[in-house]
């Protein structure tokens, strides 16, 4: 399937336009990460809590918001897990990793007092094992509740086991429990007078220290830097040295203007979208690959074209493949950055800019850099007297003398 057919567009002929936007987006993206002192690390970087709660209804956010900010200093985000599943995720940040147990204590009680509304009785929804056992040993037995120590401990294992797996963390009421092996009215009676059940569930608790988000960061730039350097040496292996010189600057121009574009949106950078940076490293190089592989074909059917236009000649041809490629997972992004929710949200954001800019530097900028090269050596070789060598041959299979010739003439 092809969208576009025999198209000859010049994209090479509007490089000064092109270039001078991209250096533009660039150095305002490098000024804003400068203004900003950085990028904004998410929590996962500057070290803090993440509190995972369910709520029975449709969590109040604003209201969570205001209840924590009354007993935790410092920075607290509030945000839904997906859109509609009442999940909610809390964030605290904190530098000295001594108070990072504090602010998870301050969360669980705040949540309790706001939304608990179980007086001094245990919270069913949210108590452990032991705690149940506790409170229900000696209630049972006036109740005329027979147990030994073990039977208690299985049937208190038993309940939570039921709350957990069957109603995902939160018992709607007491009577459900009827399904549980050994949970007889008495029991339940029991529990009713023992028991209350809060509105809210802590699924789970994330803590990271100072040190460790320094320690991810430190290994999330390594990573970067080690995918760029590893395909450096597959392209300069697989073309010439400056084909991949070339990809790895269109690339950098990618990851750049991507960062830059969170900076401007205030957006945090999570191990999430570090993680789709990296996959966008990957698709980026893939669609550069496919140009400079087209470009080294031409090189060997039309070699008395001049340079230039057996570039454009290249990305014309594979115009329908990148449009085919990148347009597809664009609406992929579109729909996972509205529907996926707050947590998927900027995976979806990260690839949506990062593929826009990916291909429009596949077409405008890594192929305007193999032309400044080429200018470059050309102008060099007349100066020294010496030839011109081609920028995207296969090391393996020399370029034909015609090819030479016609590199020289751009």
């Amino acid at each position: 399937m092809e969208l576009f057919r025999e198209t000859n567009i010049d994209f090479l002929g509007k490089k000064r336009l092109t270039l001078g936007l991209s250096i533009a987006l660039v150095l305002a993206s490098i000024a804003s990460l400068v203004v900003r002192g950085g990028p904004k690390w998410g929590i996962d970087f500057r070290g803090g809590t993440l509190v995972y709660v369910k709520f029975r209804q449709q969590p109040p956010l604003d209201q969570v918001r205001s209840a924590l900010e009354k007993r935790i200093a410092g920075e607290i985000s509030v945000q839904e897990e997906l859109t509609g599943s009442r999940e909610v995720i809390i964030g605290t940040e904190m530098k000295d990793a001594s108070a990072l147990g504090a602010a998870r204590q301050a969360i669980i009680q705040t949540l309790a007092e706001r939304f608990g509304q179980t007086g001094t009785k245990l919270d069913f929804n949210n108590a452990g094992q032991q705690a149940l056992v506790d409170r229900l040993r000696d209630p049972l037995q006036r109740n005329s509740v027979a147990l030994s120590e073990q039977q208690l401990q299985e049937l208190a294992g038993r309940m939570l086991r039921f709350r957990d797996r069957d109603r995902s963390g939160l018992v709607g009421s007491f009577d459900e429990l009827a399904a549980v092996e050994g949970v007889t009215p008495q029991v339940i009676a029991t529990l009713k007078q023992e028991a209350a059940l809060a509105q809210f569930t802590i699924r789970q608790v994330e803590i990271v220290g100072p040190k460790v988000g320094a320690d991810l960061r430190e290994k999330a730039l390594l990573a970067t830097l080690y995918a760029l350097g590893g395909m450096l040496v597959y392209i300069a292996f697989r073309f010439e040295f400056i084909a991949g010189v070339a990809a790895i600057i269109a690339i950098i121009h990618d990851t750049i203007i991507t960062v830059g574009f969170f900076s401007f949106l205030g957006r945090e950078i999570s191990l999430t979208v570090i993680a789709a940076l990296l996959a966008l490293i990957g698709y980026s190089m893939n669609d550069k690959i496919v140009v400079f592989d087209r470009v080294r074909e031409n090189l060997k059917l039309r070699f008395r074209d001049k340079l230039p236009a057996l570039i454009n000649r290249s990305i014309n041809q594979t115009l329908s493949r990148t449009m085919l490629t990148a347009g597809p997972t664009l609406l992929c992004t579109v729909a996972l950055y509205f529907l996926g929710g707050p947590v998927l949200n900027g995976i979806a954001l990260t690839l949506f800019i990062g593929i826009i800019a990916g291909t429009y530097s596949s077409i405008f900028i890594a192929s305007a850099i193999l032309i400044a090269w080429q200018n470059f050596t050309e102008g060099r070789g007349r100066r020294a007297g010496a030839p011109a060598a081609a920028a995207v041959s296969n090391r393996k299979e020399p370029a034909q003398k015609g090819s030479s010739r016609a590199v020289k003439q751009v």
